[in-house]
């Protein structure tokens, strides 16, 4: 795999290590550019692969660069770049160009969101529990909630019957019985953690996801290139779930 990484930061670099660790070291891990237009297409040229996870308001600008210099695939792990996410899409089947995006790569994020659909509507049609989430991540993470605490809100929102939109963080009093109430915490250096809970006056079900390190989301980043090299994939963009969905399949043919 002939791959560029896009993102100096402790995502970047963790995917960065992950492929030298399988002995595919990128060929070159990319900081900020120097020219306020942005990466030079050069940099590109002979590249597999992009992975992005630089800052999101350099997304466009890094794919737009990526495709001039030949590359064809996309692993895109940033976060807050949905206002760009058009453009990018558009950019994507213009030069016949796949791309895996996805707000977390891990695997086990991606299992655990199914199993808070599942829990959503088992739990439901039961008026006495109440669910929440609450997400905690390092001091230094500078978006709030995080992009799994929002996926997972997602999910559970489309899954439950009774809970239409997440509360307002700031808002004053309770949140209204059609709220999902998400809490958030930035402090000291806790690599991830999210929780889902479902709460009756009676007893308390909670399930929890804790990240130890950024190894399972580097992993699964690796896993979309590999999905994405292993065929031609349709231009544009593809889900994460699609590519856990195939992992499946071929656990279940092999078994």
């Amino acid at each position: 795999m002939l791959s560029i990484v896009a993102g100096d930061g402790g995502m970047g670099r963790a995917v960065a290590a992950a492929l030298v660790g399988r002995g595919m070291p990128p060929r070159a891990i990319l900081g900020l550019p120097d020219s306020p237009a942005g990466h030079s297409p050069e940099l590109f040229s002979g590249a597999e692969v992009l992975f992005d996870f630089a800052a999101g308001d350099a997304v466009l600008q890094n794919v737009r660069a990526a495709l001039d210099g030949g590359v064809r695939n996309f692993v895109i792990g940033t976060t807050n770049w949905a206002a760009d996410r058009p453009a990018v899409e558009s950019l994507l089947h213009e030069r016949h160009a796949a791309a895996v995006a996805s707000a977390s790569f891990s695997l086990g994020v991606m299992l655990f969101a199914r199993l808070v659909e599942d829990a959503a509507r088992l739990f439901g049609p039961f008026t006495d529990y109440d669910p929440y989430l609450v997400e905690w991540h390092r001091r230094t993470k500078p978006d709030r909630p995080s992009g799994t605490a929002i996926e997972l809100s997602r999910r559970l929102i489309a899954a439950h019957p009774r809970k239409t939109r997440v509360a307002q963080p700031l808002a004053h009093g309770a949140p209204a019985p059609e709220e999902l109430d998400v809490a958030v915490i930035r402090a000291g250096a806790a690599p991830g953690m999210h929780l889902v809970g479902f709460d009756a006056p009676g007893e308390s079900l909670e399930m929890r996801l804790t990240a130890r390190d950024r190894s399972a989301y580097a992993s699964g980043a690796i896993t979309a290139a590999e999905w994405l090299l292993a065929e031609a994939r349709s231009p544009g963009f593809h889900e994460f779930d699609g590519v856990v969905d195939s992992i499946i399949a071929k656990q279940s043919i092999g078994s």
